[in-house]
């Protein structure tokens, strides 16, 4: 019998743990997480008013209901045990533990505060525990949002929408109540590079225009010929249509104006204790490259969120790439039975479905490279758990959170988030994590 610890209960994991299991051979995966609630980013990560999307945990629901696949969840690695010790216990470990760190913008005034990277905001409202302390600075009525990709369109979305507007989500309360009372009525959101590099979806893109206080805006200036449209990708043509039909909207609309700012890149942040304003660069591409061209310009602004991309955090003993923020690895190979997949493989790129090739791939290097050592596995952590007191949290434990979750919720809203892991841990028990035992 195989024995593989995943590392990471989100897609990547979960993929990952479903192509061993069905993979015809004798294999026990756990999947461990440092939360005590499983599917990372798609529970903490996708915004709040995308429920649709988060029906993929239905999928994962059955790969963890499996008895050869074990949730093993309050469990952190480096805190509770290490990345070595599971290597003694188990055949094969594998890294999917994602991209969770902001990228930095390395530019002057990145301290002050009124400064937040995407993963503060998305996880504040998202009532993922690590951020639920935190206070946005919000009593502001301009904000500027750097980056091209849908992480930049869900926070600017979720900042305007109207609170009738979030009915049906899972939005943090608290979050949706600061929300409401922000004075807000400019939203910009800057890409380095022309509409035709945008990461947007259409999908993500076509619902800016579709938000009742406020406008989408795009300077026409930035948007190419029409007749250059026969040579895109259907992706492309279907972004650069929605950004056209913003361009032909009246700055008088709707009370809050969204500006999509393209061929612009921030230079400086501005403001003495905190920001007041941003100083960005005109840019221009040539030959593939984006080059400034030393036109300057001012926006101002009393809170400035970077959407630029993500990074993994790096773990004792396991070689980590800082340039990229990823672990360095060959096609998920970090080392003798240590294996990454999903983002903390080749960094935060692709979408959630990206995640199954990706976790079908990994599986069958593991079944081609790693053969049982009879190793302790599931056995072995238990009494490690049990030794060090640790009260880790199963598959079982998590339904309980989720139905309480669940019940709590009031009017269309699908659930009421705990904020804090004691309230988590106090409806699931003080009870040790139970061994599940393999089908004969």
């Amino acid at each position: 019998m195989l024995q593989v610890a995943i590392i990471g209960s989100g897609p990547a994991g979960y993929y990952t743990a479903e192509a061993l299991a069905e993979s015809g051979h004798a294999v026990l995966v756990d999947v461990i997480d440092r939360l005590p609630t499983p599917f990372g980013l798609i529970r903490t990560g996708v915004a709040p008013d995308h429920q649709s999307i988060k029906n993929v945990t239905k999928r994962y629901d059955q790969t963890a209901s499996r008895d050869d696949v074990r949730f093993v969840g309050n469990l952190s690695i480096g805190r509770d045990v290490s990345v070595a010790e599971l290597l003694d216990l188990y055949d094969a470990v594998v890294l999917a533990t994602g991209a969770l760190q902001d990228r930095k913008l390395g530019i002057p005034g990145e301290d002050l505060a009124g400064v937040r990277g995407s993963a503060d905001i998305v996880g504040w409202y998202n009532t993922h525990p690590d951020y639920v302390a935190l206070t946005p600075e919000l009593n502001t009525s301009d904000v500027v949002i750097i980056g091209n990709g849908n992480v930049a369109i869900d926070v600017a979305r979720v900042l305007a929408k109207t609170e009738a507007e979030m009915e049906g989500s899972d939005i943090s309360p608290k979050a949706k109540d600061a929300i409401s009372r922000m004075p807000l009525r400019t939203i910009w959101i800057f890409g380095r590079r022309g509409p035709m590099d945008a990461s947007f979806t259409p999908k993500e893109l076509g619902e800016m225009g579709r938000l009742e206080r406020a406008v989408p805006l795009v300077d026409k200036a930035d948007l190419p010929p029409m007749d250059g449209d026969v040579d895109l990708e259907p992706k492309q043509r279907k972004v650069l249509a929605a950004l056209r039909g913003f361009g032909d909207h009246s700055a008088q609309e709707k009370p809050v104006q969204v500006h999509f700012g393209f061929y612009a890149r921030p230079v400086e942040i501005l403001g003495d204790d905190r920001v007041d304003g941003v100083l960005m660069e005109r840019t221009r591409v040539e030959n593939g490259a984006c080059i400034g061209t030393g036109e300057m310009f001012t926006v101002p602004c009393g809170l400035l969120i970077s959407c630029i991309g993500y990074r993994s955090s790096a773990i004792e003993g396991v070689p980590f790439d800082e340039r990229l923020g990823r672990f360095v690895n060959n096609d998920g190979f970090i080392s003798d039975r240590l294996y990454a997949v999903g983002w903390a493989r080749r960094g935060p790129t692709g979408t959630i479905g990206t995640n199954k090739p990706d976790g079908a791939e990994i599986a069958k290097r593991i079944l081609n490279d790693v053969k049982p050592m009879d190793k302790p596995g599931r056995k072995g952590l238990d009494a490690l758990i049990a030794k060090r007191q640790i009260r880790a949290v199963t598959f079982r434990d998590w339904q309980k959170i989720d139905a309480a979750e669940r019940q709590a919720a009031e009017g269309e809203n699908p659930r009421l988030k705990f904020a804090r892991l004691d309230d988590m841990l106090d409806v699931v028990g003080t009870e040790a994590i139970e061994t599940q035992q393999v089908k004969k």
